[in-house]
């Protein structure tokens, strides 16, 4: 309790310096940053009477989303994703500030033994004996999904796997899916399993074959409040809020 405190008194400090006059921010955001960045939304907007439009998505669903024109104040995607929209001329020069960066893990039911995937071996004989495995289907452009299927295909079980997989829309939904039994073990990034009530993160993914990715926020040239975006971006890398990126599961980025 004391910890939320003092995160919260930091976060109201922080929010001093945002500005008076209220805003619609329009945020455009990885579902890897959902949970904890929904929960600084919700502490930002009490705190400046500020209003938020938060669009989540997969990497792939987030691309088709910015290329649809959909108007946004702030976009939130992993570092790949931010290079394209920068190469793009999309993006403010200048605006892009990385926020941290989260690796992949495995994810079992609360209660549940948790398997080992202390090694590539491990894991590899750990997906061959699941009864049944939940990931983002490759359809969805998932980053976590995406990486799944390499592995797959590394470990030459892709067609075993396959036969057994739960695709989910997203992270969260691979998560869900284990919490409520569909699965025996999921796999998708960190910051996706911290939340969900009813899982817990089993272990990260063995360093030969795990993949870190960094988040990034930027804001687009047609934003209609970029003062507006770069308070509420100052207010999400605040030292304050170093804490709270790292309970969701994030590092600072590298």
């Amino acid at each position: 309790m004391a910890r939320i405190l003092a995160l919260t008194t930091a976060l109201v400090a922080t929010l001093a310096a945002a500005p008076l006059k209220a805003a619609e921010i329009k945020v455009i955001s990885a579902g890897a940053v959902r949970g904890l960045v929904g929960g600084m939304i919700e502490d930002y907007s009490r705190q400046t009477g500020h209003k938020f439009d938060f669009t989540v998505g997969t990497t792939g669903q987030l691309r088709s989303i910015i290329a649809s024109g959909q108007p946004a104040d702030l976009i939130i995607a992993s570092a790949p994703l931010m290079a394209e929209l920068e190469a793009s001329g999309k993006m403010t020069r200048g605006s892009r500030t990385d926020l941290g960066r989260v690796g992949i893990g495995v994810v079992i039911r609360d209660g549940a033994p948790a398997p080992d995937v202390s090694t590539p071996e491990a894991l590899k004989k750990t997906l061959i004996e699941a009864r049944s495995v939940t990931y983002t289907g490759p359809v969805e452009g998932g980053t976590s999904g995406i990486h799944v299927m390499d592995i797959l295909k590394q470990f030459g079980i892709t067609e075993l796997v396959e036969k057994k997989a739960q695709h989910a829309t997203g992270g969260r939904d691979a998560v869900e899916k284990v919490a409520r039994g569909e699965a025996e073990i999921g796999i998708t990034l960190i910051s996706e399993i911290v939340p969900v009530k009813g899982a817990r993160l089993a272990a990260p993914l063995p360093e030969p074959v795990q993949l870190w990715t960094v988040y990034a926020a930027a804001i687009p040239a047609s934003s209609t409040d970029p003062a507006a975006a770069r308070a509420f971006i100052a207010a999400l890398t605040s030292p304050a809020m170093a804490g709270r990126w790292k309970a969701a599961g994030f590092d600072p980025p590298k």
